[in-house]
């Protein structure tokens, strides 16, 4: 559900509001990338993924093994961004790109990244309050790079003691991996105990 649009010629949204809007279950998105516009969704049904949950297949065992694929934390931010929003089809448009990187800047955005024979070649990033990540987005460009960034970042936040890994919407990709649906109530009465938790920082 869409809620609040509006034209920005904001160059970046502003940080308190945009936090105190995911501490509400409210998130921004844009049409595309060519589009000023951005408005504020809160779904009837959320997506979430719940941590502890995930299932590394034998198939992706061979593959990390194979490729000896290793995993950085917050080490090449911005390229995560760019490689999310450097496709024909997304939402994230220069006003949120330019936002999420002062989010990084001031400690609340984070990116898994994924290395293969010393080569970047896919990841995640999202937004990190308390015990909640809100994952944002992902690219691969490789085989199996953002399943392998979910895999090692769940696996991180449930040694720190995290309890919501939101995903937002939910696709076919995210149901494979174990995500659910549940309604916005739900979710929200989730979310309320997860940014009430003090949790070991999860992104060192």
């Amino acid at each position: 559900m869409k809620e609040n649009k509006k034209i920005t010629s904001f160059p970046h949204l502003d940080l308190d509001t945009l936090l105190n809007a995911y501490k509400n279950g409210i998130f921004p998105m844009a049409e595309s990338k060519f589009d000023d516009s951005i408005f504020w969704v809160k779904p009837e049904l959320r997506g979430i993924l719940p941590i502890g949950s995930f299932h590394t297949s034998k198939s992706l065992k061979r593959h990390i093994k194979k490729n000896q694929s290793v995993i950085k934390f917050n080490k090449n931010f911005e390229s995560i961004l760019n490689g999310c929003s450097d496709r024909a089809d997304t939402w994230i448009n220069p006003t949120l790109s330019n936002t999420y990187k002062l989010l990084y800047k001031a400690g609340y955005a984070q990116s898994i990244e994924v290395f293969e024979s010393n080569k970047l070649v896919g990841g995640l990033f999202g937004v990190n309050i308390n015990g909640v990540f809100f994952g944002e987005s992902m690219y691969s460009d490789s085989p199996n790079a953002s399943k392998i960034a979910l895999k090692f970042l769940l696996e991180r936040l449930d040694i720190c003691g995290y309890s919501l890994f939101d995903t937002q919407f939910i696709t076919d990709h995210l149901m494979s991996l174990g995500a659910i649906e549940i309604t916005q109530n739900s979710y929200l009465g989730l979310l309320k105990k997860a940014l009430e938790q003090e949790v070991k920082y999860a992104f060192y």
